[in-house]
């Protein structure tokens, strides 16, 4: 507010002054630390301005059960060292002259020894070949062509950096101190990028699973390329996970992912951009509808929006009570229920609430009526886009370690190496072990074999 607009303000009288002040004074508690609008999404409040969790309110202990037998080491399967301690002279606390041995205990420690670098001198006969005019060698198939470092080290540090959100510094360190095994960034990123172009296979593999599973989660978070603000899009299904980082959170990113309806159960939070997505069912997630209510309570304490919030949690709640109660109840009284659940909605709807926040929600849940409960008619699909949230947090930490990318084909590259990496793991494959030996056939035939462990067929 400019001075002129104060003083204009202020000519009206003191009724239009007291009005404008207690306004003012109104948004500022709005917009202040522990109390954000819930129109502003949770990725853009910042840290000290989110209220403090209700530590009382932790669901479960930590920790085991009581009577809970305990988890320890288990013995390792041989041992590969013997070291034979002298006896001691005199007491280590009082200096009094010891006697001889008279018992003596075992104890096993386990650690890593100090490595060296492994360096292999291959002899490599090269043969002439009349028809081709040139000499010709069979390929060395534990390294790629024309490389020095072999496929463990070059897999080991993607999966490092990728899979698990080490930095570009700590890699190094570790080999070039524990490892005694020199390196450069710029050699790791030129091998990194190598190795993307190899697995682009692999990645193109798991987005065509991903659009053909019959249940499939979505999220999107903020991402940086060169400081210019993008998206990260998570797409995940049971033992898959699919990232793409594109320059649009709208339309344009999800038709270039799906490309043609999807035949599946679609997951998703209320973003509006995956309205325009074709697919036979949708369920929205009904903890995104319960945290807002926790968080419009922090601002309205009114009757008209104290009834409403009642009402919409209950039936939230009772929702999910049935469907976890679906294995026990008969079919019908089974869809009675889930029928009047549908009900309970209408009516919360058409008897509308003089809430402004209410109103807002009143217009998402007629939006979204059709997609709120579709989880009590399919067993597979949850009510919650818990999935998503799981799979792109990984992302989401090692956005804070590595600041993002610096260019588009490294973008790239960060969606390749962390979809084959989360996939991997969520096969419960090693990734060491599974692309060592996909590279060392790819060198061999120059193909890389299928992924692993691929997805059932759509039924």
């Amino acid at each position: 507010m400019s001075k002129e607009e104060a003083g204009r303000i202020y000519d009206l009288g003191r009724e239009a002054t007291i009005f404008v002040i207690l306004a003012l004074a109104a948004r500022l508690v709005a917009t202040g630390p522990g109390s954000v609008s819930p129109l502003t999404p949770s990725g853009m409040v910042p840290p000290f301005q989110k209220a403090p969790r209700d530590q009382k309110k932790r669901r479960k202990k930590r920790g085991a059960k009581p009577g809970h037998a305990g988890a320890n080491r288990p013995l390792p399967a041989e041992i590969t060292h013997h070291e034979e301690h002298p006896s001691l002279e005199r007491c280590p606390d009082c200096g009094s002259v010891l006697g001889g041995e008279c018992e003596r205990r075992f104890r096993l420690i386990e650690d890593i020894p100090e490595s060296n670098p492994e360096i292999t001198e291959h002899s490599i006969p090269r043969s002439w070949c009349s028809r081709c005019a040139k000499l010709v060698e069979p390929p060395v198939v534990d390294a790629m062509p024309r490389a020095r470092i072999g496929h463990r080290t070059v897999v080991l540090t993607s999966w490092l950096h990728y899979g698990l959100g080490a930095s570009l510094s700590q890699i190094l360190a570790v080999f070039n101190h524990h490892l005694h095994f020199k390196l450069t960034a710029g050699w790791l990123i030129s091998a990194w990028n190598r190795l993307g172009e190899v697995l682009r296979a692999w990645y193109e593999q798991i987005g065509e699973q991903a659009r053909q599973a019959a249940v499939l989660n979505a999220d999107e978070t903020g991402w940086r390329i060169s400081g210019q603000t993008v998206w990260l899009w998570c797409f995940t299904a049971p033992r898959l996970t699919y990232y793409m980082i594109d320059r649009s959170r709208g339309g344009p990113a999800l038709r270039k992912f799906f490309r043609k309806a999807f035949k599946g159960v679609l997951v998703t939070d209320f973003w509006a951009a995956y309205d325009a997505i074709a697919c036979s069912y949708r369920q929205t997630c009904l903890p995104h509808l319960l945290r807002e209510l926790r968080r419009v309570d922090r601002l309205e304490s009114s009757a008209p929006w104290t009834i409403f919030r009642k009402k919409l949690g209950r039936l939230l709640r009772d929702a999910m009570r049935l469907r976890a109660r679906k294995d026990s109840l008969e079919e019908r009284d089974y869809r009675s229920r889930r029928e009047r659940i549908r009900e309970r909605l209408d009516e919360l709807i058409q008897e509308g609430s003089e809430s402004k926040h209410a109103r807002r929600l009143i217009k998402r849940l007629t939006k979204h009526k059709e997609t709120l409960f579709t989880f009590l008619d399919h067993d597979e699909v949850p009510s919650d886009n818990n999935r998503a949230e799981r799979e792109i947090r990984p992302a989401v930490v090692m956005r804070k370690n590595s600041l993002c990318n610096q260019s588009q084909n490294g973008a790239d590259l960060q969606a390749i190496m962390m979809t084959v990496y989360r996939t991997l793991k969520g096969r419960g494959l090693d990734p060491l072990q599974t692309i060592v030996a996909a590279l060392r056939e790819y060198v061999r035939t120059g193909k890389l074999p299928p992924l692993p462990n691929p997805m059932p067929p759509l039924r």
